[in-house]
């Protein structure tokens, strides 16, 4: 009962992240509310890649809900794209490409949340494999 508790709290804070970060990547995008301004220098495929990434945290978050064991493969996937963006933006801001220096945090924050997901999700199907 208590990991059923666990799965359900993280699939709703799984959701909910997905779904900020999809509007927030959707307004860069579509410049909805003056976003793309307040946001400065933005990166274009760190951008994209939370995109992405938004889509698999609401898929992953109903998956997590019905308990079903593909939520683990989805949130390993947003790990990957995450670290694979991580290190591409670091490669692109080392070579001099405009950055704004928050975007280091936000992707440090985004990678280790979505990885504690993922922990939560591998734990909670361990005993079905």
């Amino acid at each position: 009962m208590k990991n059923n508790y666990l799965q359900k709290i993280s699939a709703l804070i799984l959701s909910a992240f997905g779904l900020i970060t999809l509007i927030l990547s959707a307004s860069i995008f579509l410049d909805l509310f003056g976003v793309r301004a307040m946001e400065g220098n933005y990166v274009l495929f760190v951008v994209i890649a939370n995109f992405i990434c938004s889509i698999l945290h609401l898929q992953a978050g109903i998956g997590l809900w019905l308990q079903k064991q593909w939520t683990t493969k989805l949130i390993g996937s947003s790990i990957i794209l995450l670290l694979v963006t991580f290190i591409a933006f670091s490669i692109y801001a080392a070579n001099g490409g405009l950055h704004e220096q928050k975007t280091f945090g936000a992707l440090g924050f985004r990678t280790v949340l979505t990885a504690i997901f993922y922990a939560i999700s591998y734990f909670s199907f361990k005993k079905s494999r």
